[in-house]
């Protein structure tokens, strides 16, 4: 039989030889883990448009809901502890350091130096992803700093400059104060920690070992407490506001500065109009300051038998207007530069302050105490603190103790 009629057997049968169709081998699959704010927002569009540019891998997008963090962790590390997880996640830089003790990250330092959108990320944002062993495990996606949300119309009618220092913070919330008028909406209950970080990490304390109790870092926060019982700038229920009463008093014009970052910016827009604006968080007398950096980014898992296709998923998705359009999906900020240049999900002085912010952005350390930290001993202790029921000084040492011990 001649080699055409065995060829023509085979295909009647469906069965092809290889060599016959050197373009129809299997798509390579890559399981990507995804969480969006907004349950309606799906990433379809970009899954498509890369596969059509891809068509040898196959992306099995999966959105996992957030539950406050702890639910998405929680299906990661048992999916990973099963032998289950996916090629791919969305990761926070606070979950680095439990996926490195479980070996479970894949260095991305090989494809990130021959990768051409690596220029197109500012360094604030590798520096804010390097892993403490230098490596780089995460590749930036999105993210969020918190800056200084100001009444601008509020401080023109008093011939105040816009916030830059402590000192000028001060005078600008003393003057805006009165009237029913608060001069800074301080948020005491849990989440509050991002407004201390600003005044008083930025201030002169530190988060190292002895950090917190020095002379100038007791001093920091003596001052952060004085502004609520010496001053009064905070409205009188700071100790127990959280994040939605900090808000609603700053849309309803009873706040002239709170602390949040650029998902806030459409709402206070949409209620102040042109009499809000953003910019930095204070710098100390020494040119720095202290802002929380919130992140979300991709890691491809050791476990994954498709690595350099989850790195080409990975790569598109940080890139040029990707990026973007994942953006505006999830809430976030582009981290290109080039989509910053073009950026229209929010007022431009909004991003303008973001970009602005990054210089001074950090992380609170990647441990076990920093949950306990933010969830109970810093409301708890704070709001003691604001109350009288313990001293300044006395704050700053249960928090001494917590990280650092005795």
């Amino acid at each position: 039989m001649k080699r055409r009629t065995l060829l023509t057997g085979a295909a009647a049968l469906g069965v092809v030889a290889p060599l016959a169709r050197p373009h129809a081998a299997t798509p390579v699959k890559v399981r990507w883990w995804y969480h969006f704010d907004d349950p309606t927002a799906s990433p379809a569009g970009l899954v498509q448009a890369f596969e059509k540019a891809h068509p040898g891998i196959k992306i099995e997008a999966e959105g996992i809901p957030w539950g406050g963090g702890s639910d998405y962790d929680t299906r990661l590390y048992t999916a990973i502890i099963a032998g289950n997880a996916p090629d791919t996640a969305m990761v926070k830089f606070q979950n680095q350091p439990r996926l490195m003790e479980m070996q479970a990250l894949v260095p991305l330092d090989k494809w990130i130096s021959a990768w051409a959108g690596k220029s197109d990320i500012s360094d604030d944002l590798w520096r804010l992803t390097r892993a403490p062993d230098g490596k780089m495990y995460y590749l930036p996606l999105q993210y969020v700093v918190l800056y200084l949300y100001v009444r601008q119309d509020w401080f023109a009618k008093k011939n105040l400059p816009l916030p830059t220092n402590f000192e000028n913070f001060l005078s600008g919330a003393e003057a805006t104060t009165g009237d029913g008028h608060w001069g800074f909406g301080m948020r005491g209950g849990p989440g509050g920690h991002d407004h201390w970080g600003s005044l008083v990490l930025g201030n002169g304390a530190k988060l190292e070992k002895g950090g917190l109790i020095t002379p100038k870092a007791l001093a920091a926060n003596r001052w952060f407490i004085d502004l609520y019982r010496v001053h009064h700038v905070f409205p009188p229920s700071a100790p127990n506001d959280g994040f939605v009463q900090t808000i609603a008093n700053m849309k309803a014009g009873r706040t002239a500065m709170t602390i949040h970052h650029i998902g806030s910016a459409n709402e206070m827009v949409k209620a102040l109009g042109d009499a809000i604006t953003a910019v930095p968080v204070p710098r100390g007398a020494d040119g720095k300051g202290w802002t929380d950096f919130g992140d979300g980014s991709n890691a491809i898992f050791a476990q994954s038998k498709n690595q350099e296709a989850a790195w080409e998923w990975l790569a598109y998705l940080s890139s040029g207007e990707a990026n973007v359009i994942f953006n505006k999906l999830s809430g976030q900020v582009t981290v290109t530069k080039s989509g910053g240049a073009h950026w229209d999900a929010e007022p431009k002085r909004f991003l303008d302050a973001t970009v602005e912010s990054l210089p001074l952005a950090h992380v609170l350390p990647p441990t076990p105490q920093t949950a306990d930290f933010t969830r109970t001993v810093w409301p708890q202790t704070t709001q003691k603190a604001l109350l009288g029921q313990v001293s300044p000084d006395d704050m700053m040492r249960t928090f001494e103790k917590l990280f650092y011990g005795d």
